[in-house]
């Protein structure tokens, strides 16, 4: 065995005790309850972990989303614990070489420690209380920095054992499932936030994405192992992260099939309107990939405004008036998806500049954005919406007149009108063949494979 090799396993074994005694000091018997809840988390860690993706390199798992939410909502004591009682029962099963199950112990011992000491330090149990908002981001942060520390520790093992360096993994594993990590990290901190009303549903949300997630991740991860060598690698990488995104959207369906069969509604509608305005197949794709995804930042909504019933607070709408921002950096991160993402950004711009989050005027504001924007308008006034009774589509046809060239625009609205006047274009918000038919997730990964750019 070589000095480096003697001399990680020294700080492996040095870690662990570490980790013990902090467990025991940091310990408080409250952490522990509800005690259905941290069964539940670990149950849910431990099936993850049952089928965790196999790389020549790493081994991950949808376990990871379980224990930052045992550092949220439980503490740091039991994070610790049901990280090593994980890599524990994954040992014992796979029959682990004493020297693989030594790395894992001392990595899962202590990043969930650190993570729920530093989200205690933070105060972050309190700050529900006080700023809703940035208790959502101190999640989202402590999961992405957790997600850093657990690439790292693993990577130093890799790099003495293995040779392999840290940058290497780092370019070649980590910064790939990059995006994948910044969508499952907002959903945890959305699931975490639903939480706090003691909703066990949410947990159980989270299960079903976290395995949606993990099959995903394997399907990418195996992508680039076999294509490592050739060109196209981050393309077909990109086409899994855009299913990722459908999957999202699917998930949010679970949750709320108001909010995503309204999207495919505005999907639907807003590809008409493209049409009639003489866009170019292309571009209608655009069109309607933008519209499909221009509500995907509402994820981040607690259920308090998800599912309103009454006219929204003054801070709620604050926390409303953010999702196109959130849901265009998201968008943003997928290779070639930049003109979408921009659209998605100004889907809620207004034609007399009084719109948000960049008061962009007239057509400063993307042509897609002001098509989105009036079927968008729409369908959330002849739909049933969370806090608006339906209308009639002649009356909701009056208000799209009523509001011409100041919130939407006018040219737009008279072609959208005369689709409705002259031939049936409809979305039916119960049916589900309508909902997948927008959604068509096999036909867009297959298309953002195909070797041709998303924009001409």
């Amino acid at each position: 065995m070589k000095r480096t090799e003697r001399a990680l396993l020294a700080c492996q074994t040095a870690l662990i005790a570490g980790s013990a005694v902090g467990a025991v000091l940091l310990s408080d018997g409250r952490d522990w309850h509800p005690l259905p809840l941290f069964l539940l988390l670990l149950a849910l860690a431990v099936i993850s972990e049952t089928f965790r993706l196999e790389t020549k390199t790493f081994n991950i798992s949808a376990a990871f989303l379980s224990l930052v939410l045992a550092m949220v909502l439980l503490g740091p004591t039991p994070a610790a614990v049901l990280g090593v009682i994980v890599v524990g029962v994954d040992a014992i099963r796979r029959r682990s070489h004493w020297r693989h199950a030594l790395a894992n112990v001392s990595t899962y011992s202590f990043f969930p420690l650190l993570g729920g000491a530093l989200f205690e330090v933070l105060d972050g149990p309190t700050l529900l209380e006080s700023n809703a908002a940035m208790y959502i981001l101190l999640v989202f942060t402590l999961f992405m920095v957790m997600n850093v520390v657990n690439f790292l520790l693993i990577g130093v093992d890799i790099a003495i054992v293995d040779g392999q360096p840290i940058r290497h993994s780092l370019r070649y594993i980590y910064l790939p499932v990059l995006p994948v990590e910044f969508a499952t990290g907002l959903l945890t901190a959305g699931v975490a936030f639903s939480y706090q009303g003691r909703n066990i549903a949410a947990i159980g949300l989270l299960a079903v994405v976290g395995l949606v997630f993990q099959y995903l991740l394997r399907t990418a991860l195996s992508s680039m192992e076999r294509k490592e060598q050739l060109e196209g690698r981050t393309r077909e990488l990109a086409a899994l992260q855009v299913g990722l995104l459908g999957t999202v959207l699917q998930t949010l369906s679970l949750r709320d099939k108001m909010t995503a069969r309204h999207s495919a509604a505005v999907a639907r509608y807003s590809r008409e309107i493209a049409r009639e305005m003489g866009l170019n197949e292309r571009e209608q794709d655009i069109v309607h990939t933008a519209a499909l995804l221009h509500d995907i930042g509402k994820f981040i909504f607690p259920d308090s405004i998800l599912f309103a019933d009454t006219k929204l607070s003054k801070e709620d709408l604050e926390i409303v008036r953010r999702h196109p921002e959130q849901g265009a950096r998201l968008v943003a991160r997928i290779e070639g998806y930049g003109p979408v993402a921009e659209i998605i950004l100004a889907h809620h711009e207004r034609i007399d500049g009084n719109g948000y989050p960049n008061g962009l005027l007239g057509e400063q504001i993307p042509l897609a954005a002001r098509i989105i924007s009036v079927a968008d308008t729409y369908d959330v006034m002849t739909s049933r919406d969370s806090y608006r009774r339906p209308v009639s589509s002649r009356e909701a046809i009056e208000e799209l007149r009523r509001v011409s060239n100041a919130q939407l625009d006018a040219e737009v609205v008279d072609v959208f009108v005369g689709l409705l006047e002259k031939r049936s274009v409809t979305f039916r918000h119960a049916d589900d063949a309508d909902f997948e038919r927008e959604l068509n997730l096999e036909r867009r990964v297959r298309d953002y494979a195909a070797p041709r750019p998303l924009a001409a």
